[in-house]
């Protein structure tokens, strides 16, 4: 609030909102209930054997995205006679919708779609029945930390939170006059596009700087670091050139890959008891990860604990492109079992392939394995791929250089990754502050 107070004014007097958390406001607003301005029509549960791929568009929870927008890409359909007869849950371009429950119950989004389409069940609609308020800033409301938080305060249940038609609108806050609602949402139309474009620009960055990442491993695991050494004609058609005293092998002549556990529910342990089983989920961003874990006590075979330096890989995978994602394994999770679902592939060069297999070089190849159906990379796959590998003293260097440069992207990324959540919590710092008066915008035009 104290950076947003040295760019915008506040208002000339305040009073007391008797809201702990509101404080002051204007004195002209007035504190109330959000249901004096509207109220939320819910869904209807349409039977699942409804559902289809054609015909009139049906939008569930997880249409909404985190990001306001609700899409269509993925939604069900019904048929035009069930939907004649559902006119009730029509939703129309440029309505408010929200999760009503679930993990991401107070998800929030905006139709903005031509197409008409119908509401499903604990989705709820947002329905002005007041004309002193503008439809803009009710979605500012929506959209701030104190809204946000009541609805997770106000929701019952444990695991699956819900929160009914009545209980999102019988929020407690101010509100100010028609004219003055419009002003602030034209004020934060304007500023929060301003920001966005900003984080949309980082995100770029991130994404040019990931394709840039991948493009030097790529070059160093296929080319080497010299630019001046001869090549030679690797054989690869899609691989072209490689250096003339480096050799193309199949992983099944530098290794030896193997499949995991097999467990059942009932060898399911509680959290740290047992034995750690590696699964897709315990690789992210080709790196250990241990935010999801699953043990088992049962006797496993010692082929199917891990080593230092194996290279685990999930081979199997309900999407396609979580297939070969690969970390490999540290000192402290050596003697650990992994999944059925998973790969580790040993050698003695395991360190120089790792890069190898972060590489477009093994992206290309894993995915020419896979078909629409048949998403697996079996070991049969794997031994099959062919490689460029160079002699020791080149790998080492090759390990050095590209350990240095992922360091130098990663300050990178992180400094981008830091810009954008700067930029989203004063995005959400200036729309609460706009929307409970805590900043006068009234004098505020657009820059030209």
């Amino acid at each position: 609030m104290a950076a947003l107070g040295a760019k915008y004014q506040q208002y000339a007097e305040y009073k007391d909102s008797g809201v702990e958390w509101l404080g002051e406001i204007p004195t002209k607003w007035k504190v109330t209930a959000l249901k004096r301005y509207c109220n939320v029509k819910g869904g209807y549960a349409f039977a699942s054997d409804t559902f289809s791929n054609a015909g009139e568009p049906v939008i569930r929870i997880g249409d909404i995205k985190a990001d306001g927008s609700i899409s269509l890409e993925g939604c069900k359909f019904i048929s035009t006679e069930l939907a004649k007869s559902s006119h009730a849950y029509l939703v129309e371009k440029g309505q408010l919708l929200m999760a009503m429950t679930g993990a991401t119950i107070g998800k929030a989004g905006v139709y903005i779609n031509d197409r008409p389409a119908y509401l499903n069940q604990r989705v709820g609609k947002f329905v002005i029945d007041n004309d002193e308020m503008n439809y803009s800033f009710l979605w500012y409301t929506l959209k701030t930390n104190g809204y946000q938080e009541y609805i997770k305060l106000t929701a019952f249940g444990g695991a699956q939170p819900n929160i009914s038609d009545t209980g999102m609108v019988d929020y407690i806050s101010c509100f100010p006059s028609l004219i003055e609602q419009t002003q602030i949402a034209n004020f934060l139309d304007f500023e929060t596009a301003q920001i966005d474009t900003l984080i949309e620009k980082q995100q770029t960055l991130i994404q040019l700087l990931k394709e840039k990442r991948q493009a030097v491993i790529s070059h160093a695991v296929t080319k080497g670091l010299n630019p001046d050494v001869p090549m030679k004609d690797s054989g690869v058609e899609w691989l072209g050139g490689i250096p003339s005293h480096w050799n193309m092998q199949k992983l099944k002549y530098v290794g030896e890959a193997k499949n995991g556990l097999t467990y059942s529910p009932d060898n399911v342990t509680e959290a740290g008891i047992g034995t750690l089983v590696l699964r897709s989920s315990n690789i992210q961003n080709a790196q250990l990860s241990f935010e999801d874990n699953v043990y088992v006590d049962m006797k496993i075979p010692e082929r199917i604990l891990v080593r230092t330096d194996d290279i685990l890989i999930c081979s199997r995978n309900g999407s396609r492109r979580l297939i070969g994602k690969n970390a490999l394994i540290t000192e402290d999770v050596a003697g650990q079992a992994f999944g059925a679902f998973m790969v580790v592939f040993r050698s003695e060069i395991n360190t120089y392939l790792y890069w190898i297999l972060n590489s477009p070089l093994f992206e290309y190849q894993s995915g020419s394995f896979l078909t629409s159906t048949i998403n697996q990379l079996t070991i049969g796959n794997l031994h099959s791929m062919e490689i460029p590998i160079p002699p020791k003293k080149e790998q080492d260097e090759i390990e050095k250089y590209l350990k240095t440069k992922m360091i130098d992207f990663d300050k990178l990324i992180s400094k981008a990754e830091q810009a954008i959540q700067l930029m989203q919590e004063r995005r959400t710092a200036l729309i609460s502050a706009a929307v409970t008066g805590k900043i006068d915008v009234r004098g505020w035009r657009a820059a030209e």
